[in-house]
Formats: structure tokens, sequence, C-alpha cells
């Protein structure tokens, strides 16, 4: 009996971790966003890849396209979620886990210009990956725990292409599947995370109004 009486209890407790750490995480960034970034750079690393003439230049455009693109749809969630979402209240220490995800953002846009000014145009995919990757990574205490896998694949990618004998910037369609790969994963996973959240949400208000009828 005092063995099942303690499993009980652990279960309770393990469960009320749980929704401690749901209410914690950072609901602002958008799975449906997410993916649809990544496939835009699919898409877009193909047309370059088969339209875009063969210069740097002219992929340094395209890319741009796609950062631009990246920024609209994840910043545009955000900031919708920051106005309309009723449990945030426009309280702008909601914002605070986005600061965890600008160093690694800011250190990778200095190398991307450092690389440019330089012409060692060969090495941004791997600068950016691996920037994608820590960002994901700084990120793992507020978003669902699975994101950090996504961090480790984008590093392991990243590392990965500073070492290929053919990895040139002007070949995108490799750094494209990368990209699609992470961005819909980490999508995903943030989707059906907040899919969870909110059907945690739904029972216990369903607990909450079965209790004041009674």
């Amino acid at each position: 009996m005092i063995p099942e009486q303690l499993r009980e209890a652990l279960d309770s407790i393990r469960q009320i971790q749980r929704t401690v750490m749901d209410r914690q995480r950072f609901r602002g960034f958008s799975g449906r966003a997410r993916v649809g970034a990544g496939i835009f750079a699919l898409v877009m690393a193909f047309i370059m890849q088969i339209a875009f003439p063969h210069t740097t230049r002219s992929h340094l455009f395209g890319w741009g396209i796609v950062l631009v693109v990246a920024l609209l749809l994840n910043g545009g969630a955000v900031l919708y979620w920051f106005l309309f979402d009723p449990r945030v209240r426009r309280d702008i220490r909601s914002l605070r886990p986005l600061m965890d995800t600008i160093p690694p953002l800011l250190v990778g846009g200095a190398l991307t210009a450092a690389l440019i000014l330089r012409a060692q145009h060969d090495c941004l995919f791997g600068v950016w990956m691996c920037m994608f990757g820590l960002s994901n990574l700084a990120s793992r205490y507020v978003l669902p725990g699975a994101t950090a896998w996504v961090g480790v694949f984008y590093v392991i990618c990243g590392m990965v292409w500073w070492f290929l004998p053919d990895g040139g910037f002007l070949n995108p369609l490799p750094a494209g599947l990368v990209f699609c790969a992470g961005e819909v994963a980490s999508g995903l996973i943030l989707h059906f995370d907040e899919r969870r959240y909110l059907l945690l949400e739904r029972r216990e208000a369903a607990v909450v109004a079965a209790d004041e009828g009674e």
C-alpha cells in the first residue's frame, strides 16, 4: 500500500513539474511560420540553382530575400502573439526569452560581414548553420526539449560544411535542404507542443468549471 501511495505522489509531483515548465515556455514562436520559412528557403535555393546568374552577388541577393521573408514570417508571428494573445497582456517582460537568441545572431551577422568583405563566401553556409544551431541551443530552456536536437543538427551540418571539398557558395541546393529540414523539424516540434499545451489548458478549464458547478 505504501509503495502505491508513494508512486501516486511522485506521479503528481511530475505532473506539477510538467505544468510549471509548460507555463514557463516561450509561446511567441510560431511553428507554422518556421515551417513556411524553411520551405521558402528550399524553394529559393532551387530557383537560385537553376535561374540565377552564377555570380556571388546574385546569390547573396537571393539569400537576402530568404532572410527578409524569414524575418517577416517569424517576427510577424511574435508580434501578433505579443499584441493579441490574452495570456501575454502585452507585457514586455514576456519577450525576455528572445534575448537569448540575440548573441548568436549578432556574432553570425558579424562573421557574415567579415567573410563577405574578405571574399570568403564558401564559408558562409557553415556560419549560418552554426548560427541557427546556437540560437536553438540557447533557447532550449524556454522551448520544447527536442529543439536542442535541431540545434545540434544545425551545428554538425555547419562544421561538416566547412570541410567539404565542394561546399561552394554557388551551390545553394544542399544548404537549402539543411535549412528546410531544420526549420520544418523545429516548426513541427513547436506546433505539436502548442497543441498539447492548449489541450492541457482546456482540461484544466473543464476541471475548474466542474468544481465550480459542484
